[in-house]
């Protein structure tokens, strides 16, 4: 049995992989690189049936027969497969998300990364250039059978996919230079691609004032979204009930630690003071965000070695600007070196950082720079580098098992709340011997998990619920001491997502309460390597890590 559900399994990543080639080519697969997803609907419908086979095959694979490892493979690729279906047979957001077209998605990997040799490479990005037209039209097909686009949406795919322009117009020629033949061989390819995405923004522009459809996405498939994201049976209900609960014993606890920042007794508004305090002496400025994240990150690296917290290795990380096809989500992102592709270690994980909009009034530009202030980015770097996802997606590339699935698929819920959890150990040790930096810390620390519990409550009561954009702003800002610029892009965040926001906190959450259970069953564990052993199974779901350490 154990071999026929390696051989199964290998088949059924191969099809997940080959149907999405964009997605393979990230985790370093080059097979499909010359290729482009097929969103039109003979393909979905061609898709539906490959998965309804794909989880009969599944089905058909008695778990009690094969070992531990292998069973919880099953249970993960069971449920990836189960989550493609209900997106492709009902969420269909294909039909009314604009963003799942981005065309800098579909060059991305290829101009950014080296996983194939240069001649290779090249002809790659010619091939997806060549492809880019029949692309975008058929994504304009799709978007104009479907429900409707939310304003948003449309905006958002409006300024990624100028990034895309930027990319045609300097990237691509830049890499072609490096060839003799670079140019002539990509060139007509590339002014085709070019004058598709020209088409495509104007299309997106002409359907702005008409995109009105609601994103928030209801009730019942918020519900079925959060099962699918988070692998767990935690209905909207109760995650909100939990949530809101751990907001008031946070905001507790930020208070005890503002007092003793202050050396005075607990009195209302201390917290917002002394939040305020430090975002202005610790402001940034455009010119200083890089070198500030570049230094935390060469402190990280020693600091988390000299206390031993975890296993370090010497994969290279590098601080980049965010490229404009990915802005408009998120401030920044780990983007780490696929598990299959070639060299596990030689590739740098880039870490994107990304300015405030440009369209940004100098007022709200200068609210997000207090926001992240060189504290912040200190966390922001723990979280997203050392000991976070950077560290973390080293551990997984070097994870083996029985099959390809804990490389492959990587739970959001695992790779979040490992992040969020590392803040935390990080921020209990301290920045440094100096108790006013390690007070800071402490308190940005519980900031940012103040925004992780708000992650989630904004998230459950915008797409299950009826929040407004003014309540929602009140609340991040009120409660969460968020300052205006950081408020409106998590809204603007939140109604382009759903259910990863609450990814943060759940994971968090059961992360959290994995190393409290792995002190307790295994008390003469160090914590170094308490961590190696929760981070040695690649990113598997929660749930079933505690399978994996024996809790």
């Amino acid at each position: 049995m154990t071999r026929r559900f390696r051989d199964v399994a290998g088949r059924v990543l191969d099809f997940l992989l080959e149907d999405a080639p964009e997605w393979a080519l990230d985790l370093g697969d080059t097979r499909g690189a010359d290729r482009l997803s097929d969103h039109s609907v003979e393909a979905d419908l061609n898709r539906v049936a490959s998965l309804i086979d794909a989880l009969g095959s599944l089905d058909e694979i008695d778990g009690d027969l094969i070992p531990e490892g292998d069973r919880v493979d099953l249970e993960v690729l069971r449920a990836r497969v189960s989550a493609d279906l209900w997106h492709t047979a009902e969420l269909r957001p294909h039909t009314w998300n604009p963003l799942l077209h981005s065309p800098g998605e579909t060059l991305y990997a290829l101009l950014e990364r080296d996983d194939l040799p240069p001649p290779e490479r090249l002809r790659a990005v010619a091939a997806r250039c060549a492809a880019l037209p029949d692309y975008l039209a058929t994504a304009r097909a799709r978007l104009t059978e479907g429900p409707g686009m939310p304003r948003v949406h449309v905006e958002t795919a409006l300024a990624q996919a100028e990034g895309a322009r930027t990319m045609l117009l300097s990237r691509v020629p830049a890499l072609a230079s490096l060839e003799s033949w670079g140019s002539s061989e990509t060139e007509p390819a590339r002014l085709a691609a070019l004058a598709a995405v020209e088409e495509h923004v104007d299309w997106l522009r002409t359907r702005l004032e008409g995109a009105t459809a609601d994103p928030r996405l209801g009730e019942r498939a918020y519900a079925a979204r959060l099962w699918y994201t988070l692998d767990s049976e935690l209905s909207p209900e109760a995650l909100l009930v939990r949530a809101e609960s751990d907001l008031i014993a946070t905001e507790e606890e930020i208070a005890e630690v503002a007092a003793e920042y202050r050396d005075a007794p607990r009195r209302p508004g201390q917290v917002a003071e002394v939040l305020a305090e430090i975002a202005e002496d610790d402001a940034t400025g455009p010119d200083t965000v890089y070198d500030v994240c570049a230094e935390a990150l060469t402190h990280l690296d020693r600091r988390v070695r000299d206390l031993d917290i975890v296993t370090v290795y010497d994969d290279p990380v590098r601080i980049v600007a965010m490229p404009e096809s990915r802005r408009g989500v998120s401030v920044a992102y780990c983007d780490a070196p696929g598990p299959l592709g070639p060299g596990t270690g030689e590739r740098p994980t880039l870490i994107a950082v990304s300015p405030p909009p440009a369209d940004w009034t100098a007022r709200r530009r200068e609210s997000f720079f207090r926001e992240y202030n060189a504290s912040m980015l200190r966390d922001l770097m723990v979280h997203e580098a050392m000991p976070g996802h950077a560290l973390q997606l080293a551990h997984a590339m070097r994870h083996t098992g029985g099959t390809r699935v804990g490389n492959v698929l990587r739970s959001g819920t695992f790779v979040e709340g490992w992040a969020v959890y590392a803040e935390e150990v990080v921020a209990g040790h301290g920045w440094s011997d100096d108790r006013r930096e390690n007070l800071v810390l402490r308190l940005t620390q519980l900031k940012m998990r103040l925004r992780t519990i708000l992650n989630a409550i904004l998230d459950v009561r915008l797409h299950a619920g009826d929040l407004t954009e003014s309540e929602a702003l009140s609340l991040l800002v009120r409660r969460g001491h968020q300052e205006e610029g950081e408020a409106v892009g998590k809204w603007h965040r939140a109604r382009l997502t759903s259910a990863q926001l609450s990814t943060y906190y759940v994971g968090y959450t059961e992360m959290s309460d994995i190393a409290r259970d792995l002190v307790a069953a295994r008390p003469s564990l160090t914590e170094r390597r308490r961590h190696d052993a929760m981070l040695a199974h690649g990113s598997p779901p929660p749930r079933h890590l505690r399978t994996l350490l024996g809790l």
